[in-house]
């Protein structure tokens, strides 16, 4: 079991094609634990293997590997780049004590980078940066550098400069140790050698600006640099690591991922600089029965705590990853799972390397493993021991944005292929199935085409059912347009028991509200306290249940109970749970309904001959394109853009640069749908 204080827990996260997967295959190569670099345009890399990922040449599902460098064991996830599976992001840094995140030299922070970085932002993990593909024409490291400051509010801190640039660039100037480190063959450690003339004067100047960043956060330091005392190396690099983990700066890196430059010094500033489980001191819950906080230490003698983070399906049966934070775990040991209050039985405990796997038979604080034989844990489930349980906050996920209608090809296996929906849909928490109440059709619902198209083609791959999928249908929203106050009444009296149920809401529209709130600010007894859940249960089922204006869901709706009247005798919960029903949509209808639609932010990067056609085509969507720039003879045009008028872009996109752009797409936000929207869905 490696002590939690040698481990590293890092995450890979950047931008479609920025070069994460690359970086990874490149580490894996340097430290031995492959024995040739795999490739992803050729579909040999170890960490794309899913065939759908070889293929397509993109990561698909985040990928868990482990080597060892130096003194320490790296763990690290390779995760996805493509927005449609940003909830392998998600989970991924919710377990992660450090991420790597990777810019591309010539284009900087794009999209998906901003994206990811703040998913990291909001779990507190600490970074460094690496500047990618150096070598390509157009790269320019300190463009790429600042714009981790500008798009990201970071504050980056160069360790490096580049020794050549383009084609040229061969090495880099390690402003710590003040030496050159000259790449010749990949895989090989770098040639270390004196700072050359010609950049001697510029390491300078990068050397004291470093020194003057590290400063401000280690007051020794700082002490010494304004006694013109000599900084030692130690020294600079514990402040440089302090800086790191309060999240003071973002320490910065050059290389070139597809030709192993720069991956030796990215593994000793992984050590150097990111923290270790033990850095990070106690883990915090809660305990799932009293409102209090419940801590342990990273140490194998502590109470068992860990996270199920993933699941995924396969011939095997279900393999559940799980991120140990205290205490120990072993092949055959009884765990309790708070949410669901029962307890299961690991059977094997497994280090992933991609799809591989190695039995061990125990792990410690800080691991990330696979558990076999967890047949009731889901996703976000903690697992403890049951004398002293604790539980971690859940798993927050983007709701999906479209859908598509899927039938078997062969109509006996519509049993088949509800089950294998299941599955999918237990691995992936952004991917939704249900049945229209109205066609019996099954509906997948996904963050995107290519989202839904891959789970298609894993449908008839893995699970042997092929399917037809109808045309994408998007994910629309309605609220109320103004705010309205009602009564809702539920009065039969003709004699004997009757129902007696009255309730005056006030519904209106917020912003701020996800779905459908419901509030309570009654006036005096009007309503029994023990009738107050049943109105709520209404309210909450006639919002969720369709029948209203086009039948989607409604969202960003307050609704409040002011007041009422009850009956003695012929009250009860049925009444006041179809009243409050009954005055919900009475609200909706009297208010009037917004039909609101999901728009998306794009960006675009087409050669500059095409981009006349792809401005005027974006016009033609409902298009607002809000920035465009010119970056190594590539126009990158950024704005936002209906959902709606994006299906099927992709293929538009190809004919119109002649297969040489590339377009990127992230949800935005719901905004009201004109006219020629709501007739069309009419």
């Amino acid at each position: 079991m490696t002590p939690a204080g040698k481990i590293r827990n890092i995450g890979m996260i950047a931008h479609i094609d920025a070069g994460k997967t690359t970086f990874t295959e490149r580490i894996l190569f340097a430290t031995g634990k492959e024995h040739k670099v795999g490739a992803v345009d050729k579909g040999t890399a170890k960490m794309d293997w899913m065939p759908e990922e070889q293929e397509r040449g993109i990561t698909i599902t985040s990928a868990a590997t482990t080597c060892a460098w130096k003194d320490g064991w790296i763990n690290i996830i390779d995760t996805p780049g493509h927005v449609d599976f940003t909830a392998e992001v998600e989970r991924s840094l919710r377990v992660l004590d450090g991420a790597i995140g990777i810019f591309d030299g010539v284009a900087g922070v794009q999209p998906q980078s901003e994206t990811v970085w703040r998913q990291a932002d909001r779990y507190d993990v600490p970074r460094i940066a690496i500047i990618n593909k150096l070598d390509r024409v157009g790269a320019d490291w300190e463009n790429a550098t600042k714009s981790l400051a500008d798009k990201l509010g970071a504050t980056p801190l160069p360790l490096q400069i580049p020794v050549g640039q383009s084609a040229d660039f061969i090495g880099v100037i390690d402003l710590i140790h003040e030496r050159a480190l000259i790449f010749h063959n990949e895989g090989e450690p770098p040639w270390e050698g004196p700072i050359p003339d010609g950049l001697q004067k510029q390491a300078n100047v990068w050397r004291e600006r470093l020194i003057e960043k590290a400063a401000e956060v280690a007051e020794p330091l700082l002490e010494k640099y304004v006694r013109g005392e000599e900084i030692l190396t130690d020294e600079l690099i514990g402040a440089i690591r302090k800086g790191t983990l309060e999240g003071a700066f973002t320490p910065v890196l050059l290389g070139s991922a597809l030709r192993g430059r720069g991956v030796q010094p990215l593994l000793d500033a992984v050590l150097d600089f990111l923290p270790s489980p033990a850095d990070l001191g106690p883990v915090v819950g809660r305990h799932p029965d009293k409102d209090e906080e419940v801590r342990f230490k990273p140490l194998p003698e502590e109470p068992l705590s860990a996270l199920a983070f993933k699941t995924a399906s396969d011939a095997y049966g279900q393999l559940t990853y799980l991120r140990v934070y205290s205490g120990t775990i072993k092949s055959g040991m009884k765990v309790y799972n708070p949410r669901s209050r029962k307890t299961e039985r690991i059977g094997l405990i497994i280090r992933m390397h991609a799809d591989e796997r190695e039995v061990v038979d125990d792990a410690g604080p800080g691991e990330i493993v696979g558990c076999v034989g967890l047949k009731r844990t889901v996703t976000g489930d903690s697992l403890c021991s049951r004398a002293k349980p604790i539980i971690f906050g859940e798993l927050r996920f983007p709701e999906p944005v479209i859908s598509m209608a899927v039938e078997p090809k062969v109509a006996a296996d519509r049993d088949k292929l509800i089950l294998a929906l299941s599955r999918l849909g237990s691995d992936d928490p952004t991917f939704r199935t249900q049945t229209d109440e109205e066609t019996s059709q099954l509906i997948m619902s996904g963050m995107g085409e290519l989202h839904l198209d891959v789970m298609a083609v894993r449908l008839k791959r893995e699970y042997g059912v092929g399917v037809r999928v109808g045309k994408p249908r998007v994910a629309y929203r309605q609220r109320i347009r103004s705010l309205v106050e009602v009564e809702g009444r539920c009065v039969r009296q003709t004699g004997g028991r009757g129902q007696y149920g009255v309730v005056k809401l006030r519904v209106e529209p917020d912003p701020e509200v996800k779905d459908v709130e419901f509030e309570v600010n009654l006036r005096g007894g009007a309503i029994p306290k023990e009738f107050v859940p049943a109105v709520r249960e209404g309210v909450l089922s006639a919002a969720s249940g369709g029948g209203i204006g086009w039948g989607y869901r409604i969202v960003q709706v307050r609704s409040t109970l002011l007041d009422g009247s009850f009956h003695d005798v012929d009250s009860s919960e049925i009444a006041f749970r179809t009243a409050g029903a009954m005055a919900f949509r009475e609200a909706m209808v009297k208010g009037g309904i917004v039909l609101l639609e999901p728009w998306m932010r794009f960006e675009i990067d087409v050669p500059e001959q095409y981009l006349g056609a792809i401005v005027n085509d974006l016009a033609a969507r409902r298009a607002e394109i809000q920035e465009m720039d010119l970056r190594g003879g590539v126009r990158w045009v950024r704005g936002i853009i209906p959902l709606r008028e994006i299906l099927g872009y992709t293929t538009v996109l190809r004919s119109l640069t002649q297969g040489r752009g590339l377009a990127q797409f992230e949800p935005m936000n719901y905004l009201p749908a004109p006219s020629d929207v709501i007739k069309a869905i009419s």
